[in-house]
């Protein structure tokens, strides 16, 4: 087939440095470019975004750059994320609204991105949201609930898998290091944290601890704080505070790895594409799926877990059913594609 050069619009929690949201952009405007579209990116750090991924970016809150582009593009992009929700902030839900109206407005088609929508409590943003997707051209979603909601509304979504299923990565290489992930979370007590650091060195002390904040701007605090925890109980365990990381620099990172103990949804997906084993730490139901789905072992975060248990089935998963499952988790482009160039 012909390259078709359409310009591509997307939209989503860009440039605020948040690895997962980051991943998911890489792997969108690789494929994107691959298939010949230009392509602009509302982001946080415009310069940045464009530097790093070799795209046009402007502001996302530059509102007289973004109707313009809306004006000028051929499709808009929404997503991937939780961009349609009003949990984390009924005014975010309203400004990517806004883009799809916008989009919608001067007539060009939008296509929804692997997102999770809602819960959506206000009822204002509840039924904008659910009159916009009326008008996208194809919808696809990351989750059941999303699935189900808008089936509810009566629209006819695609349910896809997360889109960092396709990032490219390289044969794990392992070096004795043990990766721990957290996120600042208000159900992370200190004792939990001590109780957790306690068993990281009875389990790993021999090992060297690397500590990855995924976004300095809410994780990075936690993640000195528990680094000088484990030194605390161990001050001769060899640690690493992995910071301001590229999203290379990560991917590149996780491939030396012995195993994982991460709270992020997409630093636990990391680690099984590359056949890592994963502790995963529950802050969210999404944590709790992926943990479900690998038959991983998973920590609701409570001060009375059994934390010896954890350890035990974390060096007891059969790694052979997990490499097995990711890789059947790629992500398929291809009715994407179709609604971009048809």
């Amino acid at each position: 087939m012909e390259k078709e050069h359409k310009h591509v619009a997307v939209s989503g929690y860009y440039g605020f440095n948040n690895f997962g949201d980051e991943a998911i952009l890489k792997v969108l405007t690789s494929k994107l470019k691959e298939e010949g579209c230009y392509v602009t990116v509302f982001s946080k750090s415009p310069k940045n975004t464009g530097l790093s991924l070799g795209v046009n970016s402007v502001y996302t809150f530059s509102l007289p750059k973004v109707i313009d582009t809306l004006k000028k593009c051929d499709v808009l992009i929404s997503g991937g994320g939780s961009l349609l929700q009003d949990v984390t902030s009924l005014k975010s839900l309203f400004y990517y609204l806004f883009v799809i109206a916008i989009a919608i407005f001067f007539k060009k088609d939008v296509i929804i991105f692997a997102q999770g929508i809602g819960p959506i409590n206000n009822w204002f943003g509840r039924l904008l949201t659910k009159e916009l997707l009326k008008k996208c051209k194809y919808i696809t979603v990351r989750d059941e609930n999303s699935l189900f909601r808008l089936r509810g509304w009566g629209l006819k979504p695609d349910l896809v898998s997360d889109p960092v299923w396709s990032i490219s990565v390289k044969e794990r290489v392992s070096m004795g290091r043990i990766g721990v992930q957290l996120r600042s979370w208000k159900g992370l007590s200190q004792k939990y944290l001590m109780n957790l650091a306690r068993h990281i060195v009875a389990n790993y002390g021999d090992k060297e601890i690397y500590v990855y904040s995924f976004q300095d701007a809410l994780d990075l605090d936690l993640c000195k704080h528990f680094e000088a925890q484990l030194k605390l109980i161990n001050p001769s365990i060899k640690t690493k505070l992995l910071k301001a990381l590229s999203i290379d620099e990560t991917i590149q990172s996780f491939a030396n790895l012995d195993c994982l103990i991460g709270m992020r949804y997409h630093a636990c997906l990391l680690a099984l594409k590359y056949g890592i084993p994963v502790l995963a730490l529950s802050y969210d139901r999404k944590v709790e799926k992926i943990a479900e789905i690998f038959s991983l072992p998973c920590s609701m975060l409570d001060e009375k877990e059994d934390m010896d248990e954890l350890f035990k089935s974390l060096k007891n998963i059969d790694m052979k059913k997990v490499k097995s499952k990711a890789n059947e988790c790629l992500f398929d482009f291809t009715n994407i594609i179709n609604a971009i160039k048809n």
